[in-house]
């Protein structure tokens, strides 16, 4: 599993896998590579190739 964050390039958004998304319903400990390809930013809406991996 990929501890990466990824930022959303729209709002600024930052996807933490080990928090997850408790908003849409995905678990603590998913990846990003993981998040079913209709997931969405919680915040703006944009899908998920709108997002970047950033470093800690």
């Amino acid at each position: 599993m990929s501890k990466k964050k990824h930022k959303c390039i729209s709002c600024g958004y930052v996807y933490d896998p080990e928090v997850g998304d408790p908003i849409s319903g995905i678990p603590a400990g998913t990846s990003f590579e993981e998040l079913p390809e209709g997931w969405i930013c919680p915040l703006c809406g944009v899908n998920k190739v709108l997002f970047f991996e950033i470093s800690e």
